[in-house]
C-alpha cells in the first residue's frame, strides 16, 4: 500500500485516481476510461508487485499506450480510400497540428516529400 500511495501522483497523471484508506487498503477514486470493465484490484496488486521488483510501474502506461496506438491504427484513413478535397484539407491541417504526424505508430511514414524534379522524372520530363 505504501509503494502505491507514494507514486500516487504518477498514476493520476494517466487516470488512476488513487489514495490510502487505512494502513492496508486503498479507494479507487478513477479508472482510465481506456482500460474499460477492470478488475482494479489485481490491476493495484500487479503494479504494487511491478513497484517492489523494478521500482517502477511501467506496465499501465504502456497498457494505455498500446490502447490508444490501436484505436489510432483503426480509426485512420487506411490505403486506398478515397477522400475528397474537403476531407484531405482537413487532414492536413491536422498533421501540420499533431506531433510526430509523420509516421504511424508501427513506424511506417505517412507521406513523402516529392520535389518537382521527382515528380518530372516519374512522367519522363526529365
Amino acid at each position: 500500500m505504501e509503494r502505491l500511495a507514494a507514486r500516487s501522483e504518477e498514476f493520476a497523471e494517466i487516470g488512476l485516481v488513487i489514495e490510502a484508506f487505512g494502513p492496508d487498503a486503498m479507494i479507487v477514486r478513477e479508472t482510465p476510461a481506456l482500460l474499460g470493465q477492470i478488475d482494479i484490484a489485481a490491476l493495484l496488486r500487479d503494479l504494487a508487485d511491478e513497484l517492489a521488483e523494478t521500482g517502477a510501474a511501467t506496465s499501465l502506461k504502456e497498457r494505455l499506450d498500446h490502447v490508444a496506438a490501436t484505436l489510432a491504427c483503426h480509426s485512420s484513413v487506411r490505403s486506398g480510400r478515397r477522400l475528397n478535397a474537403d476531407e484531405m484539407n482537413a487532414l492536413l491541417r491536422e498533421m501540420e497540428s499533431t506531433p510526430h504526424s509523420g509516421q504511424c505508430n508501427h513506424g511506417r511514414p505517412t507521406y513523402v516529400e516529392l520535389k518537382l524534379a521527382d515528380i518530372e522524372r516519374l512522367f519522363g520530363r526529365r
